[in-house]
């Protein structure tokens, strides 16, 4: 299925997701054949969207932030070494399972069960049709991967019971989709204290 990119004011409607939520946005031009890389470059914020389109950074001008650049991140690869150890940390997800982890991502409260989570079936259509948006940013040929450990083969991130997952912040749960693909790469993460 072919997607149509989405508007910048697409884009920025369905960022509304993530509102009032620690939820960190960013998209970066790919310049690495060690995509970690780039990864590292957004999570040190040294990158801009390449098509300018919005990002969310819940700890712009936070007080964490000033007493440390990197925070709320355990770590931020670096170099080629460091790859490996960040590459055991996350998992392939098919593409017909990020629609489902990007709403998980916009979901405060029960993130082992998202029924209980107040206003969950009230709101679940208008998360979906963001999450869509911001999915259909991502060419066919994308790679997805997460913390996030699932069952079964292709999870639905909605409905399926609590995940174990491999922290990469510094909260009590930290949730996340990294998107890969020839031009970009995309980190999307939500951080909770529980």
């Amino acid at each position: 299925m072919i997607r149509q990119e989405p508007t910048a004011e697409a884009w920025a409607d369905a960022l509304k997701l993530y509102e009032w939520l620690c939820t960190f946005v960013a998209v970066s031009p790919r310049e690495h054949d060690e995509w970690w890389l780039d990864v590292g470059a957004i999570m040190r914020l040294e990158t801009r969207d390449p098509r300018g389109r919005e990002s969310i950074d819940p700890y712009e001008g936070e007080e964490e932030r000033v007493e440390d650049p990197f925070f709320p991140w355990l770590g931020i690869p670096s170099s080629p070494a460091d790859t490996e150890g960040y590459r055991r940390r996350v998992d392939e997800i098919p593409a017909s399972s990020v629609r489902s982890l990007l709403g998980l991502l916009g979901a405060a409260g029960h993130r082992s069960d998202l029924s209980v989570t107040p206003g969950w079936a009230e709101h679940r259509p208008e998360r979906e049709r963001r999450a869509e948006v911001i999915l259909s940013r991502f060419p066919e040929g994308t790679r997805f991967y997460t913390n996030l450990a699932w069952q079964p083969d292709h999870p639905d991130f909605s409905t399926q019971p609590f995940r174990s997952h491999a922290p990469f912040g510094r909260y009590d749960w930290d949730a996340g989709l990294i998107a890969v693909n020839d031009e970009e790469v995309a980190v999307l993460w939500n951080f909770q204290n529980t």
